[in-house]
C-alpha cells in the first residue's frame, strides 16, 4: 500500500482521509489538538463544497445540521441597504459540526497521531511516502518544501466572530461596510446569529486577547446601526474568536516531489469571500479523487492544473474585496456607486 502522510487534521485534512481508499493507501493524520473548536463559529456553504460533500456521503448530514441563508444585504454603517442581492444555493454550517460530520466520516483504518509538528525531518515516516500539508496559514509543510519565501503575511486587520443564542433581527441580515471596517450578521443553525466584525488593530500578531479585542469592537462601531451594536453588547470574550488575519504569498504550484497542499496551506485568504472553508474542501476532495483514480505524478499534476489558478484568483480577488470593504476613504463615493450598480 502506499503511504500517505496528512499533517493537519482540520477540515482540509479530515475531508481528504475521509476521501482517499483505504484499500489502495496506508494513511496517517497527524492532529495538533483532537475534537471540536471551543469557540463556535460558522461557515458558509457554496454549491461546489457541496457537491464535493456529497462526494463523501456527508451531505445529509450538512444539510440537517445547517441553515439556508436569506434577507441578506450589503449595507452602509448605518444599516441602509445599498445592494441586496438575492442569494440562492448557500447554507450555513457550524465549524464545529462540519469537523464532527467529517470527522466521522474517516474509515478506522486511519492511523491517527495527536500532537503538533514543528519540522518536517529529512528521514523517518515524515519523510517517506507522499506528504500533505493540510496544515493552515502557517504551514510546516509549505516552509519545509517551499521555503522561507513561503512564509505567511500578516495583514493589518483583526477578525471577530461569534454564535449569539438568539435569532437575527428582522431587516438586519447582511453585512456592514463603514470606514475602515465592517460588521456581518447572518443566520446560524438553530435559530441563532452569527456575527463577525474587522478592522485594523495592533492587537497580536499571535494570543490577541479577546476581551480587549471586543472593546476596540464595540468603541469602533460605537456610531453603526442598532443591529450592529446590539449583537456587540450581547457579545461576550467565552463565545468569541478573535484572531488577526493572516494569508499565504502566491504558489506557482501547490505540488513539489514528495508533498502537495491544500487548503490554507495552500492558499490562505482574507475571509471576505467567504470561500476558504469551501476551497478547502473542494482541494480535498478533488486530491482524493484524483489519488483514488490515477497514478501518483499523474494525479497531482492534474490537481495542480485544476486547483492552483483558480484558488490564487480567489486569493487575489478576496484581497481586493477587502481593501473595498475596509477602505479608509471615499466610503460616500463607494457607496454610491453600489447603490447604482444594484439598480
Amino acid at each position: 500500500m502506499e503511504a500517505i502522510t496528512i499533517i493537519g487534521g482540520g477540515i482540509a485534512g479530515l475531508a481528504l482521509a475521509a476521501g482517499l481508499d483505504p484499500q489502495r493507501f496506508d494513511v496517517a493524520i497527524h492532529e495538533q489538538r483532537s475534537g471540536v473548536p471551543a469557540v463556535e463559529t460558522s461557515l458558509a456553504m457554496w454549491p461546489e463544497a457541496q457537491a464535493a460533500l456529497a462526494v463523501l456521503g456527508v451531505l445529509p448530514q450538512i444539510r440537517e445540521a445547517g441553515t439556508t441563508f436569506g434577507g441578506m444585504a450589503l449595507r452602509d454603517a448605518a444599516g441602509t441597504a445599498l445592494v441586496a442581492p438575492e442569494v440562492r444555493g448557500v447554507m450555513g454550517v457550524s465549524r464545529a459540526d462540519l469537523i464532527r460530520i467529517l470527522d466521522a466520516a474517516v474509515p478506522a483504518s486511519v492511523h491517527r497521531v495527536e500532537g503538533r509538528v514543528d519540522d518536517i525531518p529529512a528521514t523517518g515516516p515524515l519523510a517517506s511516502g507522499l506528504l500533505v500539508g493540510a496544515d493552515g496559514v502557517h504551514s510546516v509543510v509549505r516552509r519545509a518544501f517551499w521555503g522561507t519565501r513561503s512564509q505567511a503575511r500578516l495583514t493589518p486587520y483583526l477578525a471577530l466572530r461569534g454564535v449569539l443564542p438568539a435569532p437575527v433581527q428582522d431587516n438586519a441580515g447582511g453585512e456592514y461596510w463603514g470606514r475602515g471596517q465592517l460588521f456581518g450578521i447572518t443566520p446560524a443553525a438553530g435559530g441563532r446569529t452569527y456575527w463577525y466584525a474587522s478592522f485594523r488593530s495592533g492587537l497580536g500578531p499571535a494570543g490577541v486577547d479577546v476581551a480587549q479585542a471586543l472593546e476596540q469592537a464595540q468603541e469602533r462601531f460605537a456610531g453603526s446601526a442598532p443591529a450592529v451594536r446590539t449583537v456587540l453588547e450581547q457579545a461576550t470574550p467565552e463565545a468569541t474568536l478573535a484572531q488577526r488575519i493572516w494569508t499565504t504569498p502566491g504558489l506557482r504550484s501547490f505540488v513539489r516531489p514528495g508533498a502537495v497542499l491544500a487548503g490554507d496551506a495552500a492558499h490562505g485568504m482574507t475571509p471576505n469571500l467567504g470561500r476558504g472553508a469551501c476551497e478547502a474542501i473542494v482541494d480535498a476532495v478533488t486530491l482524493a479523487e484524483l489519488l483514488n483514480a490515477r497514478p501518483l505524478e499523474d494525479a497531482l499534476r492534474t490537481y495542480n492544473r485544476q486547483r492552483a489558478l483558480r484558488t490564487q484568483l480567489l486569493r487575489l480577488a478576496s484581497s481586493a474585496m477587502a481593501g473595498v470593504a475596509l477602505a479608509e476613504r471615499g466610503q460616500p463615493l463607494r457607496d454610491r456607486l453600489l447603490k447604482l450598480a444594484s439598480r
